[in-house]
């Protein structure tokens, strides 16, 4: 099976951010949008594991002792740049809570001959992806303006956009972090909670 580890989000900030997502679709056709119902920050992608490599993850993961965090949901942008944009995403900020949770997990996966995440942690929460894009983050752009002659598939929804108060969707604390299951279907991934793990620490 084909797991990761994440931090779900509130019904109240996956609805404000559905409703900012679907007033942008229109504007970006030719992408691959995300339902509200996969919404979810990840700390890690693991990969496929058999069922008994799962069983090590979720025991390695019982050890993480971490407090609770607050997360705030604000702002958007495109990476790796505005010519080449693959992913329109959600902007999130924390504290170093956040990273250091997503280090912990890191850490603890290692242990299991997991390798070991090599680019920065850049939280942020999909969107929307090109065609034929990954959505894996090499370089994040954090601004909010299309470039001049810009044919990706976003710059009419940025275009949209601009000159618009920078949205803000909520904050929410987080006290636990899930291992999830990805199942890939033609109608795109769906994902399902395998164990929680709790912010108590």
């Amino acid at each position: 099976m084909r797991v990761f580890i994440g931090l779900d989000i509130p019904e109240a900030i996956r609805s404000r951010i559905s409703q900012f997502s679907e007033g942008l679709r229109g504007f970006a056709p030719d992408a691959r949008w995300v339902g509200p119902e996969t919404f979810h920050i990840t700390l890690k992608f693991i990969g496929k594991q058999s069922a008994q490599d799962v069983e090590r993850i979720k025991d390695v993961l019982r050890s993480i002792k971490a407090a609770p965090l607050e997360v705030s949901f604000r702002g958007y942008g495109i990476f790796p740049n505005p010519k080449s944009a693959r992913v329109f995403w959600v902007g999130i900020h924390a504290d170093e809570r956040l990273s250091g949770l997503a280090a912990s997990v890191d850490a603890a996966t290692s242990q299991l001959g997991i390798p070991r995440e090599q680019n920065a942690f850049l939280p942020h929460l999909t969107l929307a992806r090109a065609r034929g894009a990954s959505g894996s983050p090499h370089q994040r752009f954090g601004g909010t303006k299309s470039s001049g002659g810009s044919r990706s598939p976003f710059a009419r929804a940025i275009e949209r956009l601009e000159g618009l108060a920078e949205p803000e969707f909520g904050t929410m604390t987080a006290t636990e972090f899930f291992l999830y299951e990805s199942k890939l279907s033609p109608k795109g991934a769906q994902y399902a909670k395998l164990e929680r793990f709790a912010l108590n620490g």
